[in-house]
């Protein structure tokens, strides 16, 4: 068992947001997938105030080492969340963590004191990848604004706040020690790098959306380190990702500092990726534990 904000999860492994369709999956593998769901608390794609379509195709960019993806958060909003995927959601056999973005902390207070209020959901993250449209500035590469973000938001709701840090801020301790003073109950790291790949005739960007984030092995090393980082700058537990694809990885990330990590780019090549991950480190716990740091269970 592993606590996280004071809720308890059998063991630490999370998906990355957007990274694992639960609803698609059932319709796929009907009941089988809650008697084997492979995460130990389920976070769900990001969504935000109004629906939105995402990024034009293509979306997708396969790179030596993981993926460029321009997906651009395509979701129902928060109604149609909460009317049509919540209910199902609910009924994963495990806690159920949100994702939300705002544009600006109008659209962020809407979401965080809704979702809050809603019992099915045990843990809210703070997805601050995107820029406000008052300031101009990225809530998560800036410290200052990830404070006034946080602390807009704590006073709206009991229930523990993970903030998603980005991996493209100057000093991403800095930003978590923001989110820590200003009520945050926890931090979450990386996302995606900034990324872009070329049309290999024409040499125009590949992308629908010109840009997008690079994830997977060739991320792993660089999050290592913002965990290890993050970790010894705030007393908040750390939800590691970037890369997981073995339990060899995801004990690097505990032993880094993490409580808890996600597996999400891996899950697209390897849909029962969260239950493999987490079965390799139980055994690789079991077998090194006399030599494991403290974190590895």
């Amino acid at each position: 068992m592993v606590e996280l904000c004071g809720v308890h999860l059998r063991g630490p492994v999370l998906n990355g947001s957007g990274t694992y369709d639960a609803i698609a999956a059932r319709r796929v593998f009907g009941d089988e997938l809650l008697e084997r769901f492979p995460f130990d608390c389920f976070v769900s794609k990001t969504i935000t105030l109004a629906p939105r379509q995402g990024n034009p195709p293509p979306r997708l960019w396969e790179t030596p080492a993981g993926l460029i993806n321009s997906i651009g958060l395509p979701n129902k909003g928060l109604a149609g969340f909460l009317a049509e995927d919540l209910p199902m959601l609910a009924e994963l056999p495990v806690p159920l963590c949100v994702s939300v973005m705002g544009f600006d902390h109008g659209e962020l207070r809407e979401l965080v004191s809704t979702v809050g209020a809603r019992d099915e959901v045990s843990l809210i993250e703070l997805n601050f990848s995107c820029p406000n449209v008052e300031t101009g500035l990225i809530m998560g590469a800036d410290p200052a604004e990830t404070a006034r973000a946080v602390e807009a938001l704590r006073p709206l709701t009991e229930k523990p706040l993970i903030v998603k840090l980005t991996p493209n801020a100057t000093e991403p301790a800095a930003v978590a020690r923001a989110a820590e003073a200003a009520g945050a109950d926890a931090v979450s790291l990386i996302n995606t790098l900034k990324g872009m790949a070329l049309h290999p005739q024409t040499r125009d960007p590949w992308l629908g959306g010109t840009t997008g984030g690079v994830s997977g092995p060739a991320v792993r090393a660089i999050a290592l380190e913002q965990v290890h980082s993050v970790s010894k700058a705030v007393q908040l537990p750390v939800i590691g990702m970037g890369g997981i694809a073995s339990g060899r990885d995801a004990a690097d990330f505990l032993a880094a500092g993490a409580t808890c990590i996600a597996v999400g780019t891996e899950s697209f090549r390897d849909p029962t990726a969260g239950a493999r991950v987490a079965a390799e480190l139980e055994a690789l716990s079991r077998k090194e534990r006399e030599f494991s740091p403290g974190g590895v269970r």
